[in-house]
């Protein structure tokens, strides 16, 4: 890892903090002093479960992915990937142990800081807090729309949005596990791309 690749991170996470809410400069400097930076190897475990979530994340670089395990078949919930925030939010809101996992797909780095820190922090600084609370919103509304997209649309329409709204995830993601996100099976999923290739 080079000190301008770390420097590059660490610049995207203040300028996502800052489009959540104005945060004074040095005050923003000193707090992310919190954030530890976490190198989290392809196909290793950020979290599993029965293990205390007790941090929110930032992706810098890579992709994690959070699901579980349903009579030995992965369900995956979401795809995690740069720019983000994320946690396994159930588990870090209940303060209980995690039923889920998040895995890297990919090798990816993450920035992470202590639950502990951040409600300090939000207790000391309106303007961290109002960060604090925007970004957890949006980290529950990833849980939510994943209901409205498995529920109300056709197994093409979800392809087709997924295809839309994050096509990367399309090239940087095995195909069984963009299945499992999309509530289909790799046949069922091969069958549509097959269609629509043709159409």
């Amino acid at each position: 890892m080079t000190t301008s690749n770390s420097e590059d991170y660490i610049k995207n996470l203040k300028n996502k903090i800052l489009s959540y809410a104005f945060v004074d400069e040095d005050q923003l400097n000193y707090w992310l002093l919190s954030y530890k930076k976490i190198e989290v190897k392809k196909g290793e475990a950020l979290i599993s479960p029965g293990q205390i979530v007790d941090h929110f994340y930032y992706v810098a670089k890579g992709c994690i992915y959070y699901y579980k395990l349903e009579d030995g078949e992965q369900k995956v919930l979401e795809f995690y990937t740069e720019d983000i925030f994320f946690t396994d939010l159930p588990a870090y809101v209940k303060e209980t142990p995690s039923e889920f996992y998040l895995r890297a797909t990919e090798e990816t780095i993450v920035y992470a800081i202590l639950k502990s820190d951040g409600e300090n922090s939000f207790k000391n600084s309106h303007q961290l807090e109002r960060f604090g609370r925007l970004s957890m919103q949006e980290a529950f509304m990833k849980v939510l729309t994943r209901v409205e997209r498995i529920s109300n649309r056709s197994n093409e329409e979800r392809y087709l949005r997924l295809l839309e709204k994050r096509p990367d995830l399309i090239q940087r993601v095995p195909q069984y596990l963009i299945a499992s996100y999309l509530g289909l099976t790799p046949v069922g999923l091969s069958k549509i791309r097959k269609r629509l290739s043709k159409s």
